[in-house]
């Protein structure tokens, strides 16, 4: 099945007084069309850093995406300018981004109607009164009560959770092909966030899109993502199935995320196992593998050898361990 959006070996660095960050080193995935893939990771392992090297969204400087292929249509998305006519095409009608923070999203000064028929009179070529039309059919899609009025309100008017809605109506305006999530639900309360995903995974499935949901929620990719990439340190640590990393979680760090996450069916003396240590800072890291210090299944081979690469396992399912790709891997399940 040929890929929607490939990314070989993606590599985007931040130079910082401190020193050298590799925010995203030697990433590689695929998504599909009409399928929701999952990014999961602790802050600052590089989840939406990559993301934002796809829509070529990365400040110079500090930051410069520094070596791979983003391949979207056909097209190297990396061989056109950052603000080129090329990449301003795709952003926003074949590319879309739904963003973590609305306020930072929405212009405050514009009304909903002003930036919600820019990027359809821009991309669509819709006049005045049909680019209108379609922010009014957009907001009641994504519920918002009497939109033909409130199209017209300013982003400080609404509250967060339909400030949120806004932003998913601006993201599938222009029927994209692929939307990104940055984490889309994290400052909104327990039961807005429920709502707004499955809102999301409708809309979604509705405009026939692929959708990437970028968090660290392991229960979000739980329950909507067919697919998981998981993240650390800027590398892609394991890869596979949704059903499959869930069943046996290869990597020690999969492993260690499940097993922070409380069960239903948990005996309440029973304690959650955090994992020993703290995330690696990204200046200046060592060429072995990052987790090696929180590691507690590791081998002589990986305090001399690079970072192991992604090695598949079983059908589709990935790891970067060496302690995983050894005949006998011992000690990694959660059970």
């Amino acid at each position: 099945m040929e890929a929607l959006l490939e990314v070989k070996n993606l590599k985007t660095q931040f130079h910082t007084e401190a020193g050298l960050v590799k925010a995203v080193d030697d990433v590689s995935y695929r998504l599909y069309e009409n399928e929701i893939v999952g990014l999961v990771g602790e802050s600052g392992c590089g989840k939406s850093v990559s993301q934002f090297s796809v829509m070529q969204l990365i400040s110079t400087p500090p930051g410069k995406i520094v070596g791979g292929n983003i391949i979207f249509e056909g097209h190297d998305l990396l061989k056109f300018e950052a603000n080129g006519p090329e990449m301003r095409s795709i952003r926003g009608a074949k590319i879309a981004m739904i963003y973590q923070e609305p306020m930072t999203a929405l212009n405050p000064v514009l009304t909903l109607c002003r930036q919600l028929t820019e990027a359809l009179e821009l991309h669509l070529r819709m006049d005045a009164k049909a680019s209108r039309k379609r922010a009014v059919e957009m907001l009641e899609l994504v519920g918002i009560p009497s939109a033909n009025k409130r199209v017209d309100d300013y982003p400080y008017q609404f509250s967060g959770g339909m400030r949120q809605r806004v932003v998913i109506a601006m993201a599938l305006c222009c029927n994209p092909r692929l939307i990104i999530a940055d984490e889309p639900t994290t400052s909104l309360d327990v039961t807005t966030q429920a709502q707004l995903l499955e809102l999301i995974k409708d809309m979604v499935k509705n405009f026939k899109a692929t959708l990437v949901i970028v968090t660290h929620n392991l229960g979000v990719v739980a329950r909507y993502a067919q697919r998981i990439y998981v993240m650390y340190a800027g590398r892609i640590i394991e890869a596979g199935t949704t059903k499959e990393i869930f069943r046996q979680p290869l990597h020690p760090y999969t492993v260690g995320l499940l097993k922070c996450i409380p069960r239903l069916n948990q005996n309440k003396k029973e304690k959650l196992v955090p994992i020993i240590g703290m995330p690696p800072r990204l200046v200046n890291r060592p060429l072995t593998c990052a987790f090696l210090p929180r590691c507690s299944c590791s081998l002589e081979r990986c305090k001399q050898d690079t970072w192991p690469p992604l090695t598949e396992i079983d059908n589709e399912h990935y790891v970067s361990c060496y302690a995983c790709t050894r005949e006998e891997p011992s000690g990694l399940n959660t059970k």
